[in-house]
């Protein structure tokens, strides 16, 4: 019996796609986020449609595999809606609080440490995801690991760079604490990496939307579950960048440009982060 055929599809290097013809007719596909998330192959039948047998029978990972799924992705989705919520909870103080910034930051705070701990393992959900075999033939789950370097893989440098985010942004809230501070080291020590921390989210957004597209552009999959989450995810990034550039504080009069947008903003944009969460719950084995 002869090699199945492959075609590989991706973003610029970047495969995130791989089809195989079998000899014997029909097509198993490996896509990253299916595989990564819901951990099975899908298994075409040579009339085209998909055998919901053989992708339950033959294409899965195995029970161990599909058990560290469900934890990882249990404890990430978890992490981002509480994390938005505590993210939501203090803009709210921000703007119809007593105005106590310290009050705020606290909150801001405990918010953060979540969204670390969600990015941390949506890092550890790309390392320990089951590998295709050559070929189509299945998905095998390898040895746990707690860290590893795999920057020509995608999935692994979108939630690379989402985890680096979470960690600027926790600079940016252990500065907020610091009082007496100048315009210009408010600027450099709380804007700068809060700005900084948007423009990672955003980068780690479109490279999730590269992934589930195969394709550097943006695409519309509304029937896709795993498209919505990246996107509403995006649209929270979006919001906190928002946020983040109505929060400059002006040189001249010591203010922010706009107070209401920044916490509007960083409201909004939290709120998205703790409905993607929600929808990443059920985007599982």
């Amino acid at each position: 019996m002869g090699q199945p055929e492959q075609r590989a599809e991706g973003a610029g290097p970047f495969t995130t796609r791989v089809t195989w013809h079998r000899p014997e007719g029909g097509t198993v596909v490996w896509e990253s986020r299916l595989a990564r998330r819901r951990g099975v192959l899908a298994v075409r039948d040579p009339a085209g449609g998909v055998d919901s047998g053989s992708v339950s029978a033959t294409a899965a990972a195995d029970t161990e595999g599909l058990c560290r799924l469900r934890r990882l992705n249990a404890v990430a989705s978890g992490a981002f809606v509480i994390g938005g919520a505590l993210f939501a909870l203090g803009a709210a103080i921000a703007q119809f609080g007593s105005g106590d910034a310290f009050e705020s930051a606290c909150v801001y705070f405990a918010g953060g440490l979540f969204f670390n701990t969600g990015g941390y393992t949506s890092l550890l959900q790309v390392l320990n995801a089951p590998r295709h075999t050559p070929g189509g033939g299945r998905l095998v789950t390898s040895r746990w690991r707690w860290w590893g370097y795999e920057p020509m893989r995608l999935d692994w440098l979108s939630a690379f760079v989402l985890f680096v985010g979470t960690l600027v942004f926790g600079v940016n809230l252990l500065d907020s604490f610091l009082h007496g501070l100048s315009v210009q080291q408010t600027n450099r020590l709380i804007w700068t990496p809060d700005v900084i921390g948007c423009v990672l989210f955003l980068i780690s957004g479109h490279l999730a939307f590269a992934e589930i597209c195969h394709r550097a552009r943006p695409c519309l999959r509304s029937r896709s579950l795993g498209w919505w989450v990246v996107a509403v995810n995006q649209l929270g990034s979006v919001l906190f960048m928002v946020s983040a550039l109505a929060a400059f504080t002006r040189p001249a009069t010591g203010s922010l440009v706009n107070a209401d947008i920044a916490n509007w903003g960083t409201l909004a944009g939290a709120l998205c982060f703790s409905i993607g969460g929600v929808l990443q719950a059920f985007e599982r084995p």
